[in-house]
């Protein structure tokens, strides 16, 4: 028997989350979101990622909704946020070089936590899903940062480091989900592609076996 749906929409343009897609063989389409990612007054930083995801998955599905020629329309829609946290302050995308240290500084030889959120959506139901992880830090030389943010990599980057890049060299210790940190926790994803029937590499290998027998 097949899954009812065959593929998600995307509702992000992060090359990552494609790759840990891809990593996982779910079949996906690119769809932009309209969502601010703006924090509301003394909004928790745990609330804010879990309402950010739902919100880019939502604003895709009540899009498409309009579009009943498109094709993609009968697959759910997946929405993700990730975001850092230190000392309660949200470190979010560095707006320059001196943000960037600021960031750097303030993670230096020191714990934060890396919030990500999943959310899959369509027009009966909506799913959403949290990782929680901790990142240790170890002390960084501002010979570190300078080298580190004229390679490019920290911007446009929650906390102004990738730990799929050569930001992993700054990290020592990590308790909890390394994609959750990269940006789309898979755990949780395959728990919420699992409730709304959305194949997965895993689930093609299944089908394959039992065709075989």
């Amino acid at each position: 028997m097949s899954d009812r749906f065959t593929g998600v929409v995307l509702a992000s343009a992060s090359p990552r989350r494609r790759e840990l897609l891809e990593q996982i063989g779910v079949r996906y389409e690119i769809a932009d979101h309209t969502v601010s990612e703006e924090a509301h007054p003394h909004e928790p930083a745990t609330a804010l990622v879990q309402r950010l995801a739902l919100e880019k998955a939502l604003s895709v599905v009540n899009s498409h909704s309009r579009q009943s020629n498109a094709q993609h329309q009968l697959w759910p829609v997946l929405g993700a946020d990730t975001i850092v946290v230190c000392d309660d302050h949200i470190l979010g995308k560095p707006l320059d070089k001196a943000d960037a240290f600021r960031m750097w500084q303030l993670l230096s030889g020191r714990e934060h936590r890396v919030y990500s959120a999943v959310a899959l959506c369509d027009l009966q139901r909506q799913e959403v899903r949290m990782s929680t992880t901790t990142v240790t830090f170890r002390q960084l030389s501002a010979q570190d940062c300078e080298r580190y943010w004229s390679g490019g990599e920290p911007q446009g980057k929650a906390g102004a480091y990738a730990i799929q890049g050569l930001g992993a060299l700054f990290i020592s210790a990590m308790t909890g989900s390394y994609t959750g940190v990269v940006g789309l926790p898979l755990y949780e994803t395959a728990e919420l592609l699992a409730i709304f029937g959305v194949s997965t590499g895993l689930s093609a290998a299944a089908e394959g076996a039992l065709i075989n027998e």
